[in-house]
């Protein structure tokens, strides 16, 4: 049986209507982000910061993956 504190369980749920996402570990709210970088941020502040944010199967993208904020501006890949 795996221990919570080895696999927490992130979810970072879909976004509001204002595009923040609300990120929670179990049944517990860290924070709400309107940027990847917000999620990094509460994630270190949980001292879960050894987590790749992008490529870890222990966070759960509901609503859309690491690069969707809407809200956000749209940039261009070349």
């Amino acid at each position: 049986m795996a221990h919570p504190t080895q696999h927490p369980h992130i979810v970072v749920h879909s976004p509001a209507l204002d595009g923040s996402r609300r990120v929670t570990e179990d049944d517990v709210t860290l924070g709400l982000a309107s940027h990847l970088d917000d999620v990094i941020e509460i994630l270190r502040l949980a001292d879960l910061d050894r987590i790749e944010v992008e490529e870890s199967d222990l966070i759960e993208w509901q609503g859309g993956g690491p690069d969707d904020w809407p809200g956000m501006a749209e940039h261009p890949e070349d």
